[in-house]
């Protein structure tokens, strides 16, 4: 499992998401389609930090429909990533938040539109192993969520040989590479 600080900065916490694109899901081309959008920085990272107690889960919430927003009114920006670097650390609460939080894109009249990925430190597939080196394919230095543009992910598959075969080669190479190996390029982020 990674350490990570008790508080980052805005800065330090987008660093360590960078260096987790490039040196994880680019340089093993876990996400074959990362590395154009990171390389011609048209990703917008959205730091999301706890502001107290109470009303936590209505203001992240609210910055994920801000954040869809953005994504309406810009179309340099390709693809949104919302990093909560000191709430949501328990993966249980962070699928409850998943899930409300596809609801409530469902609500706003996104789907179609845009589409959530998840990614957690803790990420466990359904009936994996937590020491399965394939859960590390969406394990990342902080409870994020990544906003997809559907048809930009359409376009790009409908260009790519076998799309359906990236989930078994990245579980292939994920084991291949081995838990310690991918425990220590998730912590050498931070």
């Amino acid at each position: 499992m990674t350490t990570k600080p008790t508080s980052v900065t805005k800065s330090e916490a987008i660093t360590h998401t960078k260096n987790w694109l490039n040196t994880v899901i680019i340089e093993h081309s876990i996400c074959p389609f990362a590395k154009r959008e990171f390389v011609n920085n048209t990703i917008h990272y959205e730091l999301i930090q706890q502001t107290g107690e109470g009303k936590q889960t209505e203001q992240q919430l609210e910055q994920l429909i801000i954040n869809c927003e953005k994504l309406d009114n810009d179309a340099s920006i390709e693809t949104a990533l919302l990093i909560f670097p000191d709430s949501l650390s328990d993966f249980d609460d962070y699928l409850d938040f998943v899930e409300i939080a596809d609801a409530l894109m469902h609500k706003q009249g996104y789907e179609g539109i845009y589409q959530l990925a998840s990614f957690h430190p803790q990420y466990l597939f359904a009936d994996s192993d937590e020491n399965d080196p394939s859960n590390y394919t969406n394990r990342s230095p902080y409870p994020m969520l990544h906003i997809l543009r559907e048809a930009s992910l359409e376009k790009v598959l409908e260009s790519y040989p076998n799309p359906e075969n990236i989930p078994e080669r990245n579980i292939e190479l994920t084991r291949s590479l081995g838990l310690e190996t991918m425990q220590k390029l998730l912590a050498e982020c931070i």
